[in-house]
């Protein structure tokens, strides 16, 4: 399949042929749905701690009697059901980490980047890269390439003007090829890439 290549200008300079195993597949949605909890829950610390009965301070004296008092049966301080006392059923430190096949963790990739292309929300540059990092710049480049909602955009390699140039616009973010993922490509509706970037991508995922 073929893509429409453009200058910083928005003008169109060439074409060129995309990989169809990476951006021709058909969406999955419940792969893509397994893989957006998957990175979700893996990035949980997963380091909420409440105390129980037995790990608060205070005295285990019984407060009062059991009988002849006309309130109700009390035991400790520590009791959950006093202010200062234990959590009952509280959250300890634990992992929330979740496992996927390999395979189905470049599936999702793979469907989200043929959706992008498939409906009109991807955009290809020859190149992208400034002298001197300037926000003006970068949202003249949007402007040019037709882009007035959120975007990410994937360039070949780190690109320090670039990400500081984004650094003052909302919804954009600006991520190298080789860290791409599923999240990602679900939170920004434009997907603005370089040809370095796509071809990297093709090579990393295509296999």
């Amino acid at each position: 399949m073929k893509a429409e290549v453009y200058d910083l200008n928005g003008e169109v300079v060439e074409q060129i042929e995309l990989n169809e195993a990476v951006f021709a597949l058909p969406l999955n949605q419940a792969v893509v749905h397994q893989a957006m909890v998957r990175q979700l829950a893996n990035g949980r610390q997963g380091t909420a701690s409440t105390k129980t009965r037995g790990e608060v301070s205070g005295s285990t004296r019984k407060l009062y009697a059991q009988k002849h008092t006309g309130r109700a049966r009390r035991g400790d301080i520590k009791s959950p059901l006093l202010r200062g006392g234990g959590v009952a059923f509280g959250p300890k430190p634990r992992s929330y980490r979740q496992s996927m096949p390999k395979k189905m963790r470049r599936l999702a990739l793979k469907c989200l980047l043929s959706a992008k292309i498939r409906e009109g929300n991807m955009r290809l540059v020859k190149e992208l890269d400034f002298k001197e990092p300037k926000t003006k710049d970068m949202v003249n480049v949007l402007s040019s390439l037709g882009i007035d909602s959120s975007a990410l955009i994937v360039t070949g390699q780190s690109t320090p003007n670039v990400i500081r140039s984004v650094a003052n616009l909302t919804d954009i973010k600006v991520v190298p090829s080789a860290l791409i993922n599923v999240l990602d490509l679900l939170s920004y509706e434009m997907l603005v890439a370089t040809v370095p970037a796509v071809r990297n991508i093709e090579e990393i995922w295509g296999k």
